[in-house]
């Protein structure tokens, strides 16, 4: 993986770029605001090229990685799922990937809502991989890369609501930087995902595409190798 922090820089441009450009041209329509880029789409799509790109330099067969609508997965809890990447090899799922960013400057109730989607995606795709859904499938690698917005909001800590019962102490004084840092551990730690990246970049950032990872265990690299690792078993 040669020069992977500058590849890294250069989706984290991309995906800023992408924002303001739809942010112009929804404004010129009539959709005003922050919601003008989110209902966009398409902010993450530099790094889902560039784990598309990695995945083939490491000899994934071109025709089995699965982008956009044609990354739509069986649930248990649901009839289908769609997820933005994922690696289909004879008959096998070798992998499933989301990609979701976190923008300010509504950051509560847009945190809980990533977290239940994380919980939620994952739990169903297990329950349907138990259930034989992706037969005669081996446990595919699931992976989850967040990208949060790096400003004094999201670093400034969150009071808790403790009416009744005391929230667990490593949220306590945490921002939702910290947060979004304790949630993707421990979708690692509980094996809920195999492959997990955290991110964080200012929009204003120099040079631009400058970004900074929080924690060792989710850093990009670290995201890719058991992805790389898995497709290897369909190259060899």
């Amino acid at each position: 993986m040669r020069d992977l922090e500058e590849r890294v820089r250069r989706a984290v441009s991309r995906f800023w770029r992408t924002r303001a450009s739809q942010s112009r041209r929804r404004e010129h329509v009539g959709d005003r605001g922050a919601r003008s880029a989110i209902t966009g789409g398409r902010q993450m799509d530099g790094f889902i090229q560039l784990v598309h790109g990695l995945l083939i330099e490491a000899g994934t067969p071109p025709g089995s990685v699965k982008i956009g609508a044609r990354v739509t997965l069986p649930g248990w809890f649901r009839a289908e799922k769609s997820w933005d990447f994922a690696v289909v090899h004879g008959g096998e799922l070798i992998a499933a990937v989301e990609f979701k960013s976190q923008i300010g400057p509504s950051f509560g109730n847009n945190f809980n809502n990533r977290t239940e989607e994380a919980l939620g995606s994952a739990t169903d795709l297990w329950a349907a991989f138990r259930e034989g859904a992706f037969s005669p499938s081996s446990r595919p690698v699931l992976g989850y890369l967040m990208l949060v917005e790096d400003t004094p909001r999201s670093r400034a800590p969150v009071s808790i609501m403790e009416p009744h019962f005391a929230a667990f102490r490593d949220f306590h004084g945490a921002s939702y930087c910290d947060r979004y840092r304790i949630l993707v551990e421990k979708l690692i730690r509980d094996r809920l995902y195999d492959a997990a990246c955290l991110l964080l970049a200012a929009r204003t950032a120099r040079p631009p595409g400058a970004f900074t990872e929080p924690h060792p265990e989710l850093t990009f690299r670290r995201f890719m190798t058991p992805l790389l690792a898995r497709v290897r078993t369909i190259t060899q």
